[in-house]
């Protein structure tokens, strides 16, 4: 195991790596991980370690992914949860009935970008290649949460939802909640245009938009969606000392990580994992 960042460590680097979180990982009971680009047998545009069915590369070949990184965490794919991405504001509670789905079996939902759970030994994941992870742990009712946050997740609060969804199944209080803004596009690599940048100004406050958004020449804006993400979990009652920043952007280490702005979107995918251990 090897610091990598502040709040981010990388385990088994010469074989198969994932990246931890020790904020949530010292906080009790939990596996928050976190893949890279690297110790798979995808091959092409994919090379090598792509978690992400959806992207065009041989599903034999994400699945032995999958198993791989597995092993690698000492967990099973059978115990995945897999959530169906679109941009949406939508958390889905997951029991043991959806174990393997989206992973080693079809899904029977979609449009589901955030997942929580209260079950030991279920892991929740979701797919990220320059869009936020959302970590999400309750050390108090042993509960735990993941969403992914692009800017429009991200302008939907999703981050908000998902304490409020914790809230509403575990008894979670917010101020329990540990939460880590995972591996992501950083706000010097995110340019964004001036429709974008409105949809910021209308959803946040005055304050909150000087801390988000800088802006450029010819109507462009760099977007910080870890501050956006952090003023959305703060407003939601989590308290700061409870939010750790990976601070490991997608772009900046693409040798490491998959980044859609980097690769032109011709690329595999990565996936956040968090669950209670058993």
């Amino acid at each position: 195991m090897r610091r990598i960042t502040e709040q981010t460590y990388i385990h088994n680097e010469n074989t198969v790596p994932y990246l931890t979180f020790p904020t949530i990982e010292e906080a009790g009971p939990f596996l928050a991980a976190f893949s890279t680009r690297k110790g798979g047998v995808s091959k092409g545009i994919y090379q090598t370690m792509n978690l992400n069915y959806n992207q065009g590369d041989d599903p034999k070949a994400v699945l032995a992914n999958f198993h791989l990184f597995a092993d690698s965490m000492g967990v099973r794919p059978e115990d995945m949860v897999y959530s169906a991405q679109t941009h949406t504001a939508n958390v889905r509670l997951v029991t043991p009935e959806d174990r393997g789905k989206g992973v080693l079996r079809p899904r029977d939902y979609q449009d589901v970008d955030g997942l929580i759970t209260d079950r030991p030994g279920l892991i929740l994941v979701g797919s990220f290649a320059d869009c936020v992870p959302l970590f999400f742990a309750d050390p108090v009712r042993r509960a735990v949460g993941l969403s992914h946050a692009g800017w429009r997740g991200t302008v939907a609060k999703i981050g908000r939802v998902t304490v409020e969804m914790m809230g509403e199944h575990f008894g979670s209080r917010p101020e329990d909640l540990i939460c880590v803004i995972g591996p992501s596009i950083c706000v010097d690599c995110y340019e964004v245009s001036r429709d974008v940048a409105d949809v910021f100004l209308q959803n946040f406050s005055p304050e909150q938009v000087e801390d988000i958004l800088t802006e450029k020449e010819n109507e462009k804006y760099q977007l910080d969606l870890w501050k956006a993400n952090e003023h959305v979990l703060r407003d939601s009652g989590v308290l700061p000392e409870h939010i750790g920043v990976s601070g490991l952007c997608t772009r900046c280490r693409s040798d490491l990580l998959w980044s859609h702005r980097a690769t032109g979107g011709k690329r595999g995918g990565l996936c956040g994992f968090i669950s209670v251990r058993e």
